[in-house]
């Protein structure tokens, strides 16, 4: 009869364990609330340490600091704002339609993760490095900056496919849907505005926009014309246009401009000036770009405040991309053999 050795025996009951453990953190109710000093007793150079690391990853990429807020973004709206899309899962929520070859900033996140836990180990979760890089990367490209409320905790799984491609915003979304789809997270008609003001900032991919700029009426016929010649009717597809014309890697309000003159590239982008109440707001921020800035920040806050885990419940991950009972598992494994 084939000795089982004991390796074996530990590392089943050590797997059986944490998993026990994960679920019942994940059912615990918490009281505990965000607080902007969170991490003050724990870790004060948390926020100054991942301010540098990402002013340097939006220095060496300019167009990182708009691929960071959208991060944040699907992160929070997909089972709230746990890091559940940062962990390297292959069928969950990386892959849904809105997300696939498309969302990035992984390792730009993971870079700050690292160098906080080089000073703090086991102390700030990766919902939170994310959420301060939003507001980080916002600023570096001429944003204003707001108060990030901390304290989230990870998840120990990421969200299902379904439920991201369920919550998630499409591209091609009309009006009462985006208003649902907001609503639904607690978020107003303002807050769609001004959260889609993000989009004054980086690129989208061709496939994004292609019936837009074919057969669309909607739209600027030059403006058409000029993307048409970096997005064919057929293949290209991860070809890249700005989506602000004018100042792609400055944080202003010319994407309103734009809709205005019916140069927004998605049609999820201009369907905001389409019909009230959104249209309204679209022709104050063009005139009025601080308030744009002021009602931003607030939305931002607002929307890292969907559904966090908290307190006891869900864990704080060593490194973003894998939950910490895969982080131990393998330590445990590369000392020994089953």
């Amino acid at each position: 009869m084939m000795k089982i050795s004991s390796n074996y025996y530990y590392y089943y009951y050590y797997y059986y364990y944490y998993y026990y453990y994960f679920a019942i953190l994940l059912i615990l109710p918490s009281d505990a609330q965000l607080s902007s000093t969170f991490y003050d007793s724990t870790c004060p150079d948390a926020l100054s340490t991942i301010r540098t690391s990402i002013r340097q990853a939006v220095t060496n990429e300019q167009r990182m600091a708009a691929s960071l807020v959208r991060l944040h973004f699907h992160d929070c709206f997909v089972q709230g704002c746990d890091a559940s899309i940062l962990l390297d899962d292959t069928t969950g929520e990386r892959v849904a339609l809105q997300n696939n070859n498309s969302v990035r900033g992984f390792e730009v996140v993971e870079a700050a993760k690292q160098a906080v836990e080089s000073i703090c180990p086991g102390v700030v979760s990766c919902a939170d490095v994310l959420a301060v890089a939003a507001r980080d990367a916002t600023v570096a490209v001429g944003g204003s900056s707001w108060t990030v409320n901390l304290g989230r905790r990870d998840s120990p799984a990421a969200a299902t496919r379904a439920l991201a491609e369920s919550d998630l915003p499409r591209f091609t979304d009309p009006l009462p849907t985006l208003i649902s789809n907001f609503e639904n997270k607690n978020l107003s008609e303002r807050d769609l505005v001004a959260l889609s003001g993000s989009h004054t900032i980086g690129q989208a991919r061709c496939v994004t926009f292609r019936d837009r700029i074919y057969g669309n009426e909607s739209i600027d016929p030059d403006f058409a014309i000029k993307r048409r010649r970096n997005c064919p009717e057929s293949g290209g597809n991860d070809n890249l246009a700005p989506l602000d014309e004018v100042t792609p890697n400055v944080f202003d309000n010319n994407y309103f401009r734009n809709l205005q003159s019916l140069r927004g590239l998605l049609e999820s982008d201009q369907v905001l000036l389409s019909d009230e109440p959104t249209r309204s707001i679209v022709l104050e921020y063009i005139d009025n770009p601080d308030r744009f800035d002021s009602d931003f920040g607030a939305a931002m806050i607002k929307m890292g405040d969907i559904e966090p885990l908290t307190g006891g419940s869900g864990l704080i991950r060593s490194t973003c991309g894998s939950t910490l009972l895969e982080n131990r598992l393998s330590i445990y494994l590369s000392y020994h053999t089953l």
